[in-house]
């Protein structure tokens, strides 16, 4: 009986690992060829509310000001809206210092992100309602392109990308969330192509404002909680990988790992607050399902993967076989990890299995804090999270 326990648990684990990394990208390869969606592109230009929800960002705020209103877009349509959320440093007075009538502020005590985006998204003018992190700065052209797709009655968000082939200064934690980036943005082009991406990034995304669903949950990723929402009410939500965006800061593993925590914690926060629409929206979720939120799990299948492979080593080859391959990666992982700040670190060998084995274990730190009740309320940055 423990055997046979022990060779379902293998195998139930093995193919769900197997499934995320591998099934879901064939299925949408699959799916993509067989169905897509075309948009109904054009050049159009509905005034377009930018939301900037800052934090103590004395650093960024002046650049990324200066960097949207420089963006390729007619002037007089264009507003942007700073929202300061219990700012202690210069952000408030940088601010305050722009002229340009088409920026304004609104200073917060600190209510949390969310409760920012929803106080901010009632000063809006816009049409279009464009979120955007204070340390990312856009292509020229970004705005233009995200708005072609909104000629599309039918669309009602629009998602950029992190700027392809940015060189991240830092150890090789950088290799690692290029070699992820990558392949993520090449699950959402098919994904967008199918019907919807699955949720939008922090980082840059739009959407209609009408669509627009005040969030009151403030342990939750605002991004997916917000962008969800337009796939929910009957809209598509679009990747623009052209519509790019590049990010001033530097990676460090400390801090990327206590920022990962927390995303964690906050996106199956998120994912759990859709509710029966999470498992009853068709092929909408199936890409929730595994996009993220079986993911966010996977570290929970590695162990049973790797207890399994132990009690029945001695059943099988192709069980020592399966527990010699775990214990090579998580060796050359464990290397990975002490060379990541050399140039042998940066070999494939190496920082490919640290940084899968540094992401899911991130992963694994952030589901056991919402079972141990834990509610993460922070802002996203690479400094670290703060719970309550």
């Amino acid at each position: 009986m423990f055997f046979t326990v022990a060779s379902i648990l293998f195998w139930v684990a093995l193919s769900v690992c197997c499934y995320v990394y591998f099934g879901y990208p064939a299925l949408l390869w699959v799916v993509s060829g067989l169905r897509t969606r075309p948009v109904a592109e054009g050049d159009v230009f509905p005034r377009a509310t930018f939301i900037i929800a800052a934090h103590n960002e004395e650093k960024n705020i002046a650049a990324k000001l200066q960097n949207t209103l420089d963006l390729d877009y007619p002037a007089d349509r264009l507003e942007v809206i700073v929202v300061s959320n219990g700012s202690t440093d210069m952000t408030d007075e940088i601010v305050r210092g722009f002229t340009d009538p088409r920026v304004s502020a609104v200073s917060l005590p600190a209510p949390g992100k969310i409760a920012a985006l929803n106080e901010s998204v009632l000063a809006a003018h816009g049409e279009i309602l464009v979120f955007s992190d204070a340390d990312f700065l856009l292509d020229r052209g970004t705005l233009r392109l995200m708005v072609r797709k909104f000629a599309d009655p039918a669309v009602g968000g629009v998602c950029g990308a992190r700027k392809a082939g940015t060189r991240r200064e830092g150890d090789t934690t950088g290799e690692g969330e290029g070699l992820y980036g990558r392949w993520d943005k090449w699950q959402k082009i098919r994904e967008s192509r199918i019907g919807s991406v699955f949720a939008a990034d922090g980082l840059l995304y739009a959407i209609r404002r009408e669509l627009y669903v005040q969030v009151h949950d403030p342990a939750q990723a605002d991004d997916i909680a917000i962008s969800a929402q337009v796939v929910l009410q009957g809209f598509r939500l679009l990747f623009e990988p052209a519509a790019t965006a590049l990010e001033n800061a530097s990676l460090q593993a400390a801090d990327e790992f206590r920022r990962k925590i927390r995303v964690t914690h906050h996106s199956v926060r998120a994912l759990l607050n859709l509710g029966p629409a999470l498992v009853s929206s068709g092929f909408y979720s199936v890409e929730l399902l595994s996009h993220k939120l079986v993911r966010h799990f996977i570290p929970f299948f590695m162990i049973l993967l790797l207890l399994s492979s132990i009690a029945l080593m001695h059943r099988s080859p192709l069980y020592v076989a399966a527990l010699s391959g775990q214990i090579l990666i998580y060796t050359l992982a464990l290397a990975g990890l002490f060379l990541r700040n050399s140039a042998l670190g940066r070999a494939p060998l190496f920082y490919v299995p640290y940084f899968f084995c540094f992401v899911n274990a991130a992963a694994f730190l952030g589901i056991l804090s919402i079972i141990r009740g834990e509610r993460v309320a922070a802002w996203p940055t690479r400094s670290g999270v703060k719970s309550n």
